[in-house]
This record gives structure tokens, C-alpha cells and sequence, in this order.
């Protein structure tokens, strides 16, 4: 239990029974007339959706525990990610569900951070940018310059993003795993 005095950004409530909530925002106010209350905007840990929940100050919140676990990505069995724990070398199937976005940007031997709850995934996070090879693209033209504008290329993880009209096969790229937009080319 704690306290919504307590409140930081990151911190995952229990609420509604057994709802997990994360918090990504909250703010004290206090008002000229009445009591102080907390405004907060949570994030449902499971379906991804956000409500804005006003608490009075003061008031008890039970949280939650979540375990945030270095992982590496081992390989794909069917439809599940198997992830392998890098203290316990435990290996952890987990559903494309939990996955979600960063599906696009997962290599064979990356490292992901990995939140557990009572031994159940929550979510998978990706550093805000990896880098990925680019596996297909159309060839440059004589006189194609960066500021020209981008074509599509296909990744080394089948996920498929702009790039500028210079970029070829078989270079390595930065890609945002925020907004999945190319960031630059990687000097090898």
C-alpha cells in the first residue's frame, strides 16, 4: 500500500479488483477552496488503454509489484517470442499479445527488458533505438541525395520503413522503436 502522496511516474497501481495500472502521469492540486487531490493518467498494463483517475490526497493505493528483468531473444517457437533470462538462463515463451509493436524490431540475440508479474509478462521494451540490416530495397539512382526524399525498405525483421533514396541492401540502419522511423545510417 501506499500512499497517492507517493505517487512517480512508472509506478503500477492495483486497482478495480486486479487491474494493473501504470502511471504516466500525475500532478498535485490544491485548490483555493476545498481538499488537495491527485490528478493522474494511467495506463492499463495489459490492453494498452489510458484514463485520466482523480484520487483525493491521502488516499491508500495498493501497488503492485513488477519485476523488470534483463532478457535476451532466443527465437520463435510457432507463434510465441522465447525469451531466455540472463541470470537463470530460465527459458520464457511469451504471446505475440505481450510482445505487441516491438515485434517489428526483435533480432535473434537482442536484449529486452522484460516486466514480470507473479511470473507473467506484462510487456516487452525495446531500447528507444536498435539497429536492423536492411534485407531489400530498390537501387539508388546517379544523383539520389538525402535530402531527395525516401523510398521503402524491407528489414531484416520483414518490418518495413522510409529510408532516403541512397540507402542499399544489406546496410545497417538506426530505427526508432517509439515511432519506428529510420534515425540514420550505422558507420560500421
Amino acid at each position: 500500500m501506499a500512499s497517492t502522496n507517493d505517487l512517480k511516474n512508472g509506478m503500477v497501481l492495483k486497482l478495480d479488483g486486479d487491474q494493473l495500472w501504470s502511471v504516466v502521469e500525475f500532478q498535485h492540486v490544491k485548490p483555493g477552496k476545498g481538499p488537495a487531490f491527485v490528478r493522474t493518467k494511467l495506463k492499463n498494463v495489459l490492453s494498452g488503454k489510458t484514463v485520466d483517475k482523480t484520487f483525493n490526497a491521502g488516499t491508500k493505493v495498493e501497488t503492485a509489484t513488477v519485476d523488470r528483468r534483463e532478457m535476451q531473444f532466443s527465437y520463435m517457437d510457432g507463434e510465441l517470442f522465447v525469451f531466455m533470462d540472463m541470470d537463470t538462463y530460465d527459458q520464457i515463451p511469451i504471446t505475440p499479445e505481450v510482445v505487441g509493436d516491438m515485434a517489428n524490431y526483435l533480432v535473434e540475440g537482442f536484449t529486452a527488458t522484460v516486466a514480470m508479474y507473479q511470473g507473467n509478462p506484462l510487456s516487452v521494451e525495446l531500447p528507444a533505438a536498435v539497429e536492423l540490416v536492411i534485407e531489400h530495397t530498390e537501387p539508388g539512382v546517379q544523383g539520389d541525395r538525402s535530402t531527395g526524399g525516401s523510398k521503402p525498405a524491407k528489414l531484416e525483421t520483414g518490418y518495413e520503413v522510409g529510408v532516403p533514396l541512397f540507402m542499399t541492401t544489406g546496410e545497417k540502419i538506426k530505427v526508432d522503436t517509439r515511432t519506428g522511423e529510420y534515425l540514420g545510417r550505422v558507420n560500421s
